[in-house]
């Protein structure tokens, strides 16, 4: 009952009787999708495997392939590697490692971008002594016994000795190689990892083993 005025018993009335009759607006939350659910995990699946590819290729190891015969008979143009790269990062490369690595200052100034990676052997390691003559290749006067090559050198250099922190590196093929007796030494820095698994042709799958 209303017990004031008429007036102000029809405002309260009228009041009363507008917000009650307010309609009430659901919240409706749209359910997720099974398939919009099941492709945003596999966009987020793809991300982490790129980062993780990324990170691997660039840590761990990377696939190259063989652009020239400089290493014949070893490994073959149309060879597909797996240079591995964590081993130099705990120790130096080593007598008869084939090494992957981007071309020295030397080698830019002949051309080479520095993307355009090469392959050869380690002979020299830092201060020893590199000769060629009569078809042999010495290290500190010792002659190497060369089973993995093409054919003897044909050509000769004088005694040079390996700088710290620098190889000398020749290709397998000797006589058809541009390697460090043409343009010099190559530094450390350059080295991008050890040629470590030839994974192509199938028929030639295996580990790749320094020389003895």
């Amino acid at each position: 009952m209303c017990l004031t005025s008429n007036v102000r018993c029809l405002s309260h009335t009228f009041m009363t009787s507008e917000k009650t009759s307010e309609p009430q607006v659901p919240v409706v939350v749209p359910p997720t999708s099974p398939r919009w659910r099941t492709w945003w995990e596999n966009i987020q699946i793809l991300i982490i495997a790129l980062i993780l590819a990324l990170l691997i290729r660039v840590f761990v190891a990377e696939p190259r392939y063989i652009p020239s015969d400089s290493m014949l008979p070893t490994l073959e143009v149309g060879d597909r590697l797996v240079v591995e790269k964590l081993s130099y990062r705990l120790r130096p490369p080593t007598f008869g490692e084939i090494v992957v690595f981007d071309p020295p200052q030397q080698l830019q100034i002949q051309g080479y971008t520095k993307d355009q990676a090469f392959i050869k052997r380690i002979i020299g390691q830092p201060g020893q002594t590199v000769q060629v003559k009569n078809g042999t290749v010495y290290v500190d006067r010792q002659p190497l016994k060369e089973p993995y090559i093409a054919a003897p050198p044909s050509y000769t250099l004088p005694p040079v000795v390996v700088p710290d922190g620098e190889f000398f590196v020749m290709g397998d093929n000797r006589n058809n190689s541009n390697d460090s007796h043409v343009w010099g030494f190559l530094p450390q820095q350059n080295i991008i990892g050890r040629a470590w698994l030839r994974f192509y042709p199938f028929k030639r799958i295996g580990l790749i083993k320094p020389t003895p």
